[in-house]
């Protein structure tokens, strides 16, 4: 009988651990997530290998913001495996235009302390359709991103890049420049 008592304490103390454990994990996943960055097109401020927490949370409360850094699901077209992750360029129903080493917002140029060089490519103006997004990559000459010809629906929004955790050399809080 005292073993009976005994396993039955035991069960119960792994049943209420683990019911602690899915009160924790199972609103922290819904909120928060880990992403490696595949690629270099976030560069200087991102490197390919980092580690980064995104906010799943944010733009269910809020709209993105120019200047957000944003994880997404590339679009179909792209065949990726991977989440991407550029800069917040271009709102719904703005005019975006790329000249002169320049980008431009309803033809004003945007001031941009973060990318790593000019873009050295033209792109006509493009009206960014309702729900969705334009978005470039801080390594501008060498990133896959809507200066190709697409943008990002909101249904393919992660979350918004809050900060780098791997490595620790690496570990910063990642820059967001409202505009």
């Amino acid at each position: 009988m005292l073993e009976y008592r005994t396993a039955l304490k035991v069960l119960r103390e792994i049943l209420i651990t683990a019911l602690i454990a899915l009160a924790i994990f199972v609103p922290l996943k819904a909120t928060v997530q880990g992403y490696e960055v595949q690629y270099s097109c976030m560069l200087p401020n991102i490197q390919d290998g980092d580690w980064i927490i995104v906010d799943k949370l944010v733009y269910k409360v809020s709209e993105p913001e120019r200047g957000d850094t944003m994880v997404f699901q590339p679009p179909e077209s792209l065949n990726s495996e991977y989440p991407f992750i550029k800069r917040v360029i271009g709102l719904p129903g703005e005019t975006v235009e790329v000249k002169d080493g320049l980008v431009y917002i309803n033809g004003v140029p945007l001031d941009e302390p973060y990318t790593r060089e000019a873009p050295r490519y033209t792109t006509a103006e493009k009206v960014i359709p309702d729900g969705e997004f334009y978005v470039l990559g801080d390594n501008r000459n060498s990133a896959n991103d809507s200066h190709n010809g697409w943008t990002v629906p909101e249904e393919n929004v992660i979350g918004k890049a809050r900060l780098t955790y791997w490595p620790p050399s690496r570990w910063a809080v990642i820059g967001h420049f409202s505009q």
